[in-house]
């Protein structure tokens, strides 16, 4: 073989090594930028999943405010029921909050 026929081939052979080279960078830059779009998105989810978990948790406590309300105001109709029944004595009117109280 002719020193010609070998230069040529070492030549193609480096620009196949540096065609490789230059692709395998570009195939290496999509993965990077695939993986950004990945975790942009999986902040996006966790973002809207934080949104409505703070949702979720200011509507129960703005239920537990309304049970609380509906809870006073039950036992104050039922303390005026008592003492406007004539069947119901003094004793009774104490009896049913310390029933309440000790179940609480």
């Amino acid at each position: 073989m002719s020193t010609t026929v070998i230069v040529i081939i070492v030549i193609v052979a480096l620009l196949v090594l540096g065609a490789l080279a230059l692709a395998a960078r570009r195939r290496q830059a999509q993965q990077v930028e695939e993986k950004r779009d990945e975790a942009q998105s999986t902040r996006d989810e966790a973002r809207t999943s934080a949104r409505r978990a703070e949702q979720a948790r200011l509507a129960s406590e703005e239920q537990a405010e309304v049970a609380r309300r509906e809870r006073e105001s039950a036992d104050e109709l039922e303390r005026r029921a008592a003492e406007v029944d004539p069947d119901v004595s003094d004793d009774d009117l104490e009896r049913p909050r310390r029933d309440r109280d000790s179940t609480a």
